[in-house]
């Protein structure tokens, strides 16, 4: 039995494949157009999704959409598949959210949060999950949205909405939340047990304007000020304080000893960092496409769990994301024919080889663009499709953000980190796969401030370096950690190790093989661009090796002018 989710005509369009019950594929539409949170329909990922899978769309038995759509504007796009006549199914937009956050997570039982940025309909809910069940038991609907209030902030701060919402979580530790009483008292009324109205749907910028008595930032040209760290800092704490009073009042509530998390917002890893410190579960799920694009996967697991009333089983340990490594990927005479005739000059290494050259590649902090295997479903990469450093370099962090990612210099990097060895260099104790926690970075590593360096204030904190792997520090020694581990990702693991053999560390930077404005790759062609238009020095593309110096200069491209400000 084959069940194919769709999600569309929002951003971030996706489809996904099970296979009797099994996720075999997944997938966002902009991989393939190459237009950042596309919203139109996911042509290329449905084609990808099929061939994975190694069918035809006659050869799916369900497909379920999710969110609101007319059934012939979907069928009439499925032509290009070669039509649809089966059984279609819609779901709601949030009941996919919470399918796709509990579904898959590693409990038999679990109480569900989501949380987003909804404009239509429910905005957020809470759901209570056993076997192959799902149980709605309360949502908000719009304009109620703590995602929406974040996101006024962060238009408001000057970044892109719906794409700048993680700089406003990176911008947070460089102020103070001096403004979040004045936001609870006069744009959202917080119930005492975590759940909120909006005092009105007018979130305008000429309202946020009068309130705060500063308007909005120009991107282009006004400077980002200590006024706007402390309103990031304000709105993430207002945040993290709607997230922790809920999960008390559904732990209470529910007697739920799980909690799974998805929506926009459980993309903020730092709330739910504290969360999991908070104790209050004893196991925290969140899905690593947490926002729209899983929908498409939500929504196929409701048309298998809930509308076909399939079993379920889930061990309490491993969920059933396979790392999230549900993209697309090449074989190695397909790389080397494409990388040719992009004009690339490589060398083809074996497997060891490949590893011990790229290892000593970082162990020289040399930036290096990785490619291997099947692309991640979601917004992070997580080893496959990624741009990766040496994290003790005290100049790294600069480097990739100006140079390489062309991005603004106080955004924090990613630790990937050798599970056995995370609580060697951070307080933590728990997976986190997904990249979707974070945690303070390990005292014994921390470098002690001096009087001096303590009394920096906003972005004048940004060159001090606070531990001994500073590239990946933030200013208040927190890193956005992601485990890997052997059985998901056994050559990311495999070099991680070769570089802790070189270096004594098992943690490199790893972030997004993209730059600003543009999706992560999808292709080796889409790899060799990039390579070719930033500062990256060495790129891997299964087993190509290629160096910058030995490329045709003619092939140099002008990737730091080439994408819209995000």
């Amino acid at each position: 039995m084959r069940i194919l989710g769709i999600s569309a005509f929002r951003h971030d369009s996706a489809a996904a494949l099970l296979e009797k019950g099994q996720i075999i594929a997944a997938t966002q539409e902009e991989r393939f157009t190459r237009k950042k949170h596309e919203t139109g329909f996911p042509t290329h990922a449905i084609a990808s999704c099929l061939n994975l899978a190694g069918c035809r769309l006659d050869q799916i038995e369900h497909l379920v959409f999710c969110g609101q759509s007319t059934e012939g504007q979907i069928i009439s796009a499925l032509a290009t598949h070669g039509g649809w006549n089966g059984e279609l199914s819609f779901i709601e937009r949030h009941a996919a959210l919470a399918a796709a956050a509990f579904f898959p997570s590693p409990y038999q039982d679990a109480a569900v949060l989501t949380l987003d940025g909804g404009i239509e309909g429910t905005t957020s809910s809470c759901s209570l999950g056993s076997g192959n069940r799902l149980e709605s038991l309360w949502d908000i609907s719009a304009p109620h949205s703590i995602g929406r209030l974040y996101s006024a902030i962060t238009g408001h701060i000057g970044f892109k909405v719906n794409s700048g919402e993680y700089k406003v979580m990176g911008l947070a530790p460089y102020g103070a939340p001096r403004y979040a009483d004045l936001i609870r008292d006069r744009l959202i009324d917080i119930k005492e047990d975590g759940r909120f109205l909006l005092a009105s749907p007018d979130l305008a910028e000429e309202r946020l304007t009068q309130l705060f008595g500063h308007p909005a930032r120009r991107p282009d040209q006004d400077p980002l000020t200590q006024f706007h760290m402390d309103m990031a800092a304000s709105i993430q704490e207002v945040t993290e304080h709607i997230v922790l009073k809920l999960a008390r009042s559904v732990r209470k509530e529910t007697g739920a000893k799980n909690l799974c998390l998805a929506g926009g917002v459980a993309l903020n890893c730092v709330a739910n960092g504290k969360l999991l410190r908070e104790g209050l579960f004893d196991g925290l799920w969140v899905q690593p496409a947490a926002g729209d694009a899983g929908g498409a996967l939500g929504a196929a697991l409701a048309g298998y769990h809930l509308h076909l009333k399939q079993p379920r089983q889930a061990d309490g340990r491993k969920d059933a994301m396979r790392g999230s490594y549900l993209g697309p990927e090449w074989k190695q005479d397909d790389i080397e024919a494409r990388l040719t005739a992009t004009g690339a000059r490589f060398t083809v290494l074996d497997d060891a080889a490949v590893i011990s050259a790229t290892a000593q590649g970082l162990a020289e902090e040399k930036a290096v663009g990785w490619m291997q295997g099947r692309m991640e479903f979601g917004p992070r990469a997580l080893g496959d499709r990624s741009i990766l450093g040496d994290p003790r370099s005290p100049t790294m962090q600069k480097l990739l953000n100006l140079k390489v990612k062309y991005r603004e210099s106080f955004r924090p990097f990613a630790p990937s980190v050798l599970r056995e060895d995370v609580a060697e260099w951070f307080e933590l104790e728990n997976d986190s796969p997904y990249m979707l926690l974070v945690a303070p970075v390990a005292e014994k590593h921390r470098r002690a401030m001096t009087a001096e360096e303590q009394a920096l204030f906003g972005i004048e904190k940004l060159n001090v370096p606070r531990s001994s792997i500073p590239a990946v520090t933030h200013v208040d020694y927190s890193a956005r950690i992601q485990t890997v581990h052997a059985d998901t990702n056994p050559r990311y693991h495999a070099l991680i190790s070769a570089f802790k053999g070189l270096t004594g560390c098992g943690v490199v930077v790893n972030t997004s093989f993209n730059v600003r404005g543009e999706p992560i790759v999808c292709t080796p062609e889409d790899a060799f661009r990039c390579f070719m238009g930033s500062e990256i020095e060495l790129l891997v593309v299964g087993n190509c090796f290629l160096k910058k110096e030995d490329q045709d200069p003619a092939l140099k491209l002008d990737y730091k002018n080439a994408f819209e400000n995000d």
